[in-house]
């Protein structure tokens, strides 16, 4: 089955949810319209559909080697890698300074999807690059940009993300790796680190790492972590590229899934590196490029989720089995059984919803910078923070559940590898461990994000869905809408509780047990209100005689499936959110066990 880009969902996603042209409206963008970013995602399409689908399935099957210290991109990677830099696909959102288009974060976003939709395991090497090119942006030196932003924003060079160290994974404060003075400026890093995403390849010439290490008098715990870039090959002082640097992979991880996405295992022995920001705030420097990162593989969940998809509605249209439920046709194509057709629609309910969310993060991300006045950057900020472990982990979690579905929706069929189902699952798996897993990601939600603002940031979230509720008895009636008022009724609930349960001294351990019913409670509200806000736009748009009806209707229809089997649950999540502490307490190890 050939992948083929959903660009019109992804410009009317862009356009009629996410709100993409309040963007364009702040000046920031001199170059966007709506007629470039229509032009965007059609090479994004032709680019993902052509180069990269037909890559993945050999990726799959070969993967990247390793051989005598050094990494060997799967068949075909490294020529594809090549045509993309041309094509300047690292270069959408980048600074014009730094060689970069200056387009908004929501359409870079939106064509990254396809590119993971495509081949995963090729997009994850490009979108370190970018999560880099923020975090130099932010911090790094003057004579850091000058070197390094203008190459990984070309794509000449690519960025890798060097954190993780056998004993310390998630708990970055728990690193051993050093940093010691050379006496002229630079540093030697001393250390291991694991789990390396494209930490070595042979696509590009050169690979900037940006790696958390300590200072030998730094403090113990994550407050005395630094940030340090360490380029492959030493740099000439005409910028050529020089000698091999002090560092190396000394293996690649044999993983469930994403076999070419090379996953190392390196060495720094001496590496001489550059300080980026300033000494003991590499954590709080690194979080620019992490959350770059938390975002982008969001999309990555809806991208394998958008493939998924795809291929199983081709399965289903193609498969003959029993008589329709609809038509009384015998040997009918399992599309017209119920339940197959109602995996389907719940697949595609929750890709749009998943979707939307990602692509409003873009858009919060952008107008938190470029909003006219403080006080309305200042709400897009928070948004932004609000969004984005929902995007990461919802979206994700997402992508594991609809793949899985294809999976059934296959059959015995989908269980064997020939079919492709399976890929896709084993693919989808992983990026719900990503970037902080999805617990950490709900840790996040309820310990920082909902308190910074004192929670004005979800109330701000559940005005607008207000909102829009006022409007949706224009379009439906009955549950439809009594879903979504009863979802955005157990976010204000729940909130409430939870801050009132963060105040108290005894209620640590109740908010830590709620967070990962309270993160799938606000995505579940979130996606439905994005849908909502489609259907609303798609019945304007039918109203002015606007668009391809069957196309718009589908919109409306959409939201509907979701509010039966998403919304109407949500306030279900409530019980898992108030089981306390104390319930998971008396679940002791030695009773998990007996």
């Amino acid at each position: 089955m050939t992948y083929r880009a959903p660009v019109r969902d992804l410009a009317f996603t862009l356009q009629a949810v996410a709100g993409i042209d309040r963007v364009a409206a702040t000046g920031a963008f001199p170059d966007y319209d709506a007629d470039l970013l229509g032009a965007v995602l059609e090479a994004a399409a032709q680019f993902s559909e052509g180069v990269l689908a037909p890559l993945n399935r050999i990726g799959d099957l070969k993967g990247s080697t390793w051989a005598d210290g050094a990494v060997s991109a799967a068949p075909g990677f490294a020529d594809a890698y090549r045509q993309f830099a041309e094509g300047g696909w690292t270069g959408l959102s980048a600074p014009a300074h730094a060689g970069g288009q200056q387009l908004p974060k929501a359409l870079e976003l939106a064509a990254y999807e396809t590119v993971h939709a495509a081949n995963m395991a090729f997009g994850l090497c490009p979108m370190l690059s970018l999560a880099a090119i923020e975090a130099l942006e932010a911090h790094g030196t003057p004579s850091q940009k000058d070197i390094y932003l203008s190459k990984l924003v070309s794509g000449e060079w690519t960025g890798a993300m060097v954190l993780t160290e056998p004993g310390a994974g998630s708990d970055l404060g728990a690193l051993t790796a050093t940093a010691t003075p050379n006496g002229d400026g630079t540093w030697a890093l001393h250390g291991q680190k694991i789990f390396i995403t494209w930490g070595d390849h042979d696509a590009t010439d050169n690979i900037v790492h940006m790696v958390l290490a300590r200072l030998p008098d730094a403090p113990a715990g994550p407050k005395g972590i630094s940030l340090f870039l360490a380029s492959k090959f030493l740099l000439n002082e005409d910028g050529s590229l020089g000698a091999r640097n002090g560092f190396r992979a000394v293996g690649v991880e044999h993983k469930l899934g994403i076999h070419a996405s090379p996953t190392c295992v390196m060495s720094y022995e001496g590496a001489t590196a550059e300080l980026v920001g300033q000494p003991n705030q590499g954590l709080a420097h690194m979080f620019v490029m992490m959350n770059a990162a938390r975002l982008a593989v969001g999309v990555e969940g809806v991208g394998i989720a958008e493939r998924a998809y795809q291929h199983a509605l081709a399965y289903a249209r193609d498969r003959r089995q029993g008589r329709s439920a609809w038509t009384g046709e015998a040997n009918a194509p399992i599309v017209d059984h119920p339940d197959v057709r109602r995996m389907l629609a719940v697949m595609k309910a929750k890709i749009a919803a998943a979707r939307a969310i990602c692509l409003s993060t873009g858009v919060a991300a952008d107008l938190a910078k470029h909003a006219a006045t403080d006080e309305d950057r200042r709400r897009w900020k928070g948004r932004e923070d609000l969004f984005t472990p929902i995007a990461k982990a919802w979206s994700t979690d997402i992508g594991c559940e609809v793949a899985s579905m294809g999976v059934q929706i296959h059959g015995g069929m989908g269980f064997i590898e020939e079919t492709g189902a399976a890929q896709y699952y084993r693919d989808a798996r992983i990026a719900p461990i990503y970037e902080g897993t999805n617990g950490i990601q709900a840790m996040d939600l309820v310990g920082r994000k909902l308190s910074q603002d004192g929670g004005q940031s979800v109330r701000d979230l559940i005005a607008d869905m207000k909102a829009t509720l006022a409007v949706l008895p224009r379009l439906y009636s009955g549950r439809p809408v009594e879903a979504l008022a009863e979802g955005v009724a157990a976010v204000e609930e729940a909130t409430a509780w939870l801050l009132e349960r963060k105040g108290a001294a005894d209620g640590a351990a109740d908010v830590l047990a709620a967070a990962d019913g309270y993160l799938k409670l606000v995505g579940d509200v979130t996606g439905g209100w994005m849908l909502a806000l489609g259907a609303i736009h798609a019945r304007d748009q039918l109203d002015g005689g606007q668009g391809d009806p069957a196309w718009l209707e589908g919109k409306i229809t959409l939201y509907e499936v979701y509010a039966a089997n998403v919304l109407d649950g949500a306030a279900g999540r409530m019980a898992a959110i108030r089981q306390g502490g104390a319930l998971l307490e008396r679940m002791s190890a030695d009773v998990l066990a007996g």
